[in-house]
């Protein structure tokens, strides 16, 4: 499953079939399907990433809650990881 075309229309928002959520510039593994949860963002919602390498992330300007995320392999744009929003006290979300 490619992951995160923000030109509308997010199909994979409400899809929790087992699998793998895959960049879709490069292909390289970001999240498993076990990760995902339920959210009321359009995009689908995250706690964990697959590899510790899976993405980058660097402070978001003006946005202390946030962090910016790339794919860490070709460093196409992902969204944010927004620190304490999961599911969980203390769980970020992707």
């Amino acid at each position: 499953m490619s992951f995160c075309s923000f030109f509308g229309g997010e199909v994979f928002q409400n899809h929790f079939e087992p699998g793998v959520y895959v960049c879709a510039k490069c292909g390289y593994e970001l999240f498993s399907s076990r990760s995902k949860y339920a959210h009321s963002s359009p995009w689908p919602a995250f706690t964990e990433t697959i590899h510790a390498d899976s993405v980058t992330k660097r402070p978001e300007k003006n946005r202390p809650e946030a962090l910016k995320v790339s794919c860490g392999k070709c460093g196409n744009g992902l969204g944010h990881e927004f620190l304490n929003d999961g599911p969980k006290r203390g769980q970020s979300r992707f």
